[in-house]
């Protein structure tokens, strides 16, 4: 099958956002080694809002339909708020590399809700994908081993998949606001409302903030404001723009490949027998519900 001209970009945005985001995963951890998880990812917001601020005369023609403000806020809410606060959870609990593999889950949360929703095609097989993928997931999850990157792998991998959750309101939410505002524009909207979402939140008990700033996980907090929130997201949100949204998050399936290699090659993570047949499982129901595995015969 040929890939057309107009298609080329937007797959080769879904490419970059997916490596951005599996790399964010390494990051996440570096950062957390050393920072509070909500002073990192208030950092990475404020960081993308400063940026975003030198980008304000290339708004300044949109105009806010009053329909829409409240797709607007419920997009922010979702991701990247309860979506950054259900990551850093899980990437407190188990490891970068098992925490990726939970995000194969979204292409068929994607696939259910854009049926539901966007009057996107839903089958039978993607049923069946959706749960033989949801039993490696659990699998995955059951066979974890408690390690210094994974302390609590079960509770982690759960509240990534929480977070998946999110993600997939957010896609349905982003796929219907892109017919309407630039990817960009949507991508600043995310900074903002997160910037004001966590900045208050580091007010709360129990939440220190740094005295010193050390330059690895400091580098890594910049690095995800910048080329995570701004790069990934407008990458994605533009993409989203350009095609089905079931078609483009099938792209998340490269993510623990991507967040695996250099989980490897930063932390020396592995899997276990067990977890490796598991992620068998996903990526077959995950190829499964995409129609992955085509007959000889639709071939011909």
């Amino acid at each position: 099958m040929k890939t057309s001209n107009t298609q080329i970009l937007p797959i080769l945005c879904l490419l970059i956002a997916m490596f951005l985001w599996g790399s964010s995963f390494i990051a996440l951890k570096l950062a957390f080694a050393h920072y509070h998880p909500m002073v990192v990812t208030a950092g990475r917001m404020v960081v993308a809002s400063i940026a975003f601020f030198f980008l304000l005369p290339r708004f300044k023609n949109i105009r806010i339909r009053h329909q829409d403000y409240k797709l607007l806020c419920f997009m922010a809410l979702c991701e990247p708020c309860l979506y950054f606060i259900l990551e850093a959870l899980a990437l407190k609990n188990t490891s970068a590399s098992q925490a990726s593999m939970i995000t194969t889950m979204l292409p068929l949360l994607v696939a259910v809700s854009s049926a539901l929703y966007l009057s996107e095609k839903f089958s039978l097989k993607n049923i069946i994908g959706l749960a033989i993928a949801m039993i490696g997931a659990l699998g995955l999850s059951m066979g974890g081993e408690i390690s210094e990157h994974a302390p609590a792998p079960l509770l982690g991998n759960f509240y990534e998949f929480l977070a998946m959750i999110f993600a997939t309101a957010y896609t349905i939410a982003i796929k219907k606001l892109t017919s309407r505002y630039s990817p960009l524009f949507l991508t600043a909207v995310q900074a903002w409302v997160g910037t004001l979402f966590f900045a208050p939140i580091l007010l709360f008990p129990g939440i220190n903030l740094p005295a010193t700033f050390t330059l690895l996980p400091t580098a890594a907090t910049i690095y995800l404001g910048l080329a995570v929130t701004i790069v990934a997201y407008g990458s994605y949100n533009y993409a989203l723009s350009k095609m089905d949204a079931g078609k483009a998050s099938v792209y998340v399936n490269l993510i623990p490949l991507f967040t695996m290699l250099l989980g490897w090659i930063v932390f020396k993570e592995s899997f276990t027998p067990f977890q490796y047949l598991a992620g068998i499982v996903i990526f077959f129901g995950v190829g499964l519900s995409q129609n992955f595995w085509i007959s000889p015969k639709k071939m011909q």
